[in-house]
This record gives structure tokens, sequence and C-alpha cells, in this order.
């Protein structure tokens, strides 16, 4: 198989694995209902707490981290013999970033998904760790402070790329700009919860119980 053919393998099987709507099968599975036509209308693991209680909420978690972590690791196990180390970071993010962008237009699903924030965050658990342990904290933190899920992602991702430049100091270049495009994806996909964060109308984090 040549180079070319693998690259695209790699980003279709990535693309695919990020476009399995854990939360919306569960949903059906479990309860008979489309998880985005409650609550705030997304396929993630936050409107699946809310909804749907920890017994489905954390799975989906869990399956969404592993949907961003696993392609990383992919490409480091099996495309290492073939391409140079410099190569392999690109190829990494390029298949994260695929996955990511399945997560948010799952195939499965109308092209209707989450806002990809827990697909990201196993992407940089897997490029970088000692950085995404780093937001996680501050993710950790801002939640069990304000109560705003939403704030908390918005500012671990903006911590993210500040840890990789001026804590950890790296100065590879591809996870810089990874790290910045990141930030302002999660920002961007976040923009409705930013307007009820300013105007005092977004939800706070809550627990339902289970069904």
């Amino acid at each position: 198989m040549n180079d070319w053919l693998q690259i695209g393998w790699v980003i279709v099987v990535s693309y695919l694995l990020g476009s399995i709507p854990s939360s919306v099968w569960l949903g059906k599975i479990f309860y008979n209902i489309d998880i985005r036509d409650h609550g705030s209308g997304n396929a993630g693991a936050t409107n699946t707490l809310r909804i749907l209680g920890l017994k489905i909420a954390v799975p989906v978690l869990i399956f969404d981290i592993a949907k961003g972590w696993f392609p990383v690791f992919m490409v480091a196990s099996l495309l290492k013999w073939n391409f140079s180390e410099g190569q392999i970071i690109y190829l990494q993010i390029v298949a994260g970033l695929a996955a990511v962008f399945g997560h948010v237009f799952p195939i499965y699903i109308g092209f209707r998904g989450g806002k990809g924030v827990g697909t990201l965050a196993g992407m940089a658990l897997g490029l970088y760790p000692l950085a995404f342990l780093s937001s996680l904290l501050v993710f950790v933190l801002v939640i069990l402070i304000s109560r705003y899920v939403s704030l908390g992602s918005i500012l671990a991702a903006i911590a993210f790329p500040i840890f990789i430049i001026f804590v950890f100091e790296t100065n590879a270049l591809p996870l810089i700009v990874l790290g910045i495009l990141a930030s302002l994806f999660i920002v961007y996909t976040h923009r409705t919860n930013i307007k009820k964060l300013l105007s005092g109308t977004e939800n706070k984090f809550s627990v339902k119980r289970g069904k």
C-alpha cells in the first residue's frame, strides 16, 4: 500500500470512528429517545448527563474521549515504520481532527452531532498528555467554582495552547498550531453558550439520576 493510500485509509477510519454517536444510540436503545430532541439538543456527554443521568453519560464520555485518542495511537503504532517522526505528528493531528469532525458531523445520524469537546480532549491526551491533564484540571476547577460546564470547556480549551507554549515550552510547531486552532474551534462551537453566559441564561451543572 503506498503512502497516500495509507493516509487516506487513516482519515476515513478516523472519521467513521468519530462519527459513532454513542449518546444517540444508547438513548434510543435504553430510553427510546433521541438525545438531540431534549435539553441543549447536543449529542454530547454533558447533555446526556442532564437528560439521561450518570449511567449513560459516563460511558458516553469515555467513548467520546477514546474516539479522539485511538486514531492518534493507531497512527503512532501502525505507520511509524513508513513515516518519519515529524511526519507521524502531522498524521496524528490529521487523524485526530478527522475523528473530531466525525463527532461534530456524524455520517450515521444526519451530520448532527456534538460539539467535539470530549473527542478533542482524547486527541489532546494522545498528543500531549501533560498539557491535557493540566487543562483537565482547569476544566474541573472552573466547574466546581462556577457550575458551568460550558465555561469549563471554553477556559480549558484556551488554557491548552498556553500550557503547551509557556508552561511546557514545546517547540513543535504542529502542536502549537493545533493547540491554538483547537482552542478557537471550541470557542466557536460554544458561541451560543457564550451568549447565554453573558446574558445569565446558561444552565448550570446538574446531574439527573436516570430514569
